[in-house]
């Protein structure tokens, strides 16, 4: 565990020093795209933050190589190489997207060579636990086509969730935090080495994540962009890949038993794991619904829109921190629940916890639609909104927006006694028509066409 932790901390911290200046690169590459109609933030933010993701995962791997412990992984396994190839192919795809926004089809070909070469090296899934019928040996293109679809679905999941600031690194760490747990119980339990490698990605990628946030919660200095975004998706389907297809369910030997018991016995968290649609599953659940959205209305399913989960929720009334703890709140739900249940299926109290915390998730998702008033005695301790005395306010409200109007009204006759004093005439603050905006603002084109 120390070594795993050591390896977190490296890569979170190269992760966050390299991010700085990877910003100012940003800025005189010119990776700041225009502000587009689905965007939510106000002003134009520099993109390529996946490079420093990318060396964080570099150096994650290269201190992990040069421990006792986990340098059997790299002596064992081929899969950390076959992960530092495709996450290279994916992040280079990125960049150039960052920078020049490339087109979707050739992103989607892409990431299905990337794919390809992972499992060109080993990481592939070879079986697959069904219940009632065992473990499923796969053909060579069956487990090609497979890890291929893992692959793209968990990238473009995570792609569509980047929408509001820190939510597509916030939730990949939860996630990532979770299959941590999960493959490091496999691992340090059962004695199973096999897992060993998806300890790993999940703890580097954990490391990427902490280390690009502080950077990137609202507001955000600098995106990760799509350099970052198909990155922590592809390692995150890596490590999925890595512990559902190769670690042999019957070697946990949970209860002696049949090879079918035991695959029914871990189903509840390998199947979850293989489409990983607990620990992601907010972001599954968007790609979907994306995916339905804009297929029905006859558009591309790659064609950007407002229509995203994180968007909902801004047009509910949610601020944008909010939203964005929210999504994190369902996302630790789902993960940190399934977990719970692989390791004791039978408890109910698990059950009920999920169901409980599952109610509060819907009392926070529809907080907006209604606005309880707090009694009399406790409106001082509750914010403004929550106030039943409003009356002062909008009195307050009315004598500001009549004093406006007598300024505005007083203000040409006391232009027109200017000229005959030679004095230039005082206007008021605060008054329609000389405030900063208008000062900055667009000027009227009849004045220009008149000219």
């Amino acid at each position: 565990m120390r070594e795993y932790l050591l390896t977190l901390c490296i890569t979170a911290a190269v992760t966050y020093l390299l991010t700085g200046p990877v910003r100012k690169f940003a800025i005189v590459a010119g990776a700041m795209p225009e502000i587009r109609a689905r965007d939510v933030h106000r002003e134009p933010t520099p993109r390529l933050g996946g490079i420093a993701m990318f060396f964080g995962l570099c150096a994650g791997l290269l201190v992990a190589d040069h421990l006792t412990n986990l340098n059997e992984v790299f002596a064992k396994s081929n899969e950390p190489r076959a992960l530092l190839s495709g996450a290279a192919l994916i992040w280079l795809i990125g960049v150039l997207d960052d920078k020049f926004e490339i087109d979707a089809l050739i992103k989607l070909g892409g990431q299905m060579i990337a794919a390809g070469v992972m499992v060109m090296q080993g990481l592939t899934i070879l079986w697959l636990p069904i219940p009632g019928v065992g473990n499923v040996a796969l053909t060579q293109w069956q487990g090609t086509l497979l890890t291929v679809a893992l692959v793209v679905i968990t990238i473009n999941a995570v792609n569509f969730v980047d929408g509001l600031d820190g939510l597509a690194a916030g939730m990949v760490c939860i996630a990532a935090a979770a299959f941590f747990l999960y493959s490091y119980r496999i691992w340090y339990s059962y004695g199973i080495e096999a897992a060993a490698p998806a300890t790993l990605f999940a703890a580097i990628l954990m490391g990427m994540c902490l280390g690009f946030l502080p950077h990137n919660m609202h507001p955000a200095r600098i995106f990760m962009g799509d350099s970052g975004s198909m990155l922590i998706g592809l390692v995150l389907a890596a490590g999925a890949i890595s512990i559902t297809g190769q670690v042999d369910p019957d070697a946990l030997a949970l209860f002696t038993g049949s090879e079918k018991a035991a695959v029914h016995q871990t189903v509840p968290v390998y199947i979850p794991l293989l489409l990983p649609l607990t620990i992601i599953a907010v972001p599954a659940a968007d790609l979907v619904l994306a995916i339905v959205r804009r297929t029905w209305r006859g558009q591309s399913p790659f064609a950007a829109d407002r229509g995203h989960l994180h968007h909902r929720l801004l047009e509910i009334g949610h601020s944008h921190s909010r939203a964005v703890l929210i999504m994190y709140f369902w996302s630790a739900l789902i993960g940190f629940g399934a977990l719970a249940y692989s390791v004791n299926s039978a408890s109910m109290w698990i059950v009920l916890g999920v169901v409980f915390l599952s109610a509060i998730g819907l009392v926070l998702l529809l907080l907006p639609r209604f606005t309880p008033r707090a009694p009399r005695w406790a409106e001082r301790f509750v914010p403004p909104r929550y106030r039943r005395r409003r009356q002062a306010a909008e009195a307050l409200t009315e004598a500001a927006q009549s004093a406006t109007q007598e300024a505005v009204a007083l203000e040409p006759s006391a232009q027109e006694a200017a000229p005959a004093t030679g004095e230039r005439a005082p206007v008021t603050a605060g008054t329609t028509g000389v405030n900063g905006a208008t000062a900055i603002g667009a000027r009227s084109r009849v004045g220009k066409a008149a000219r």
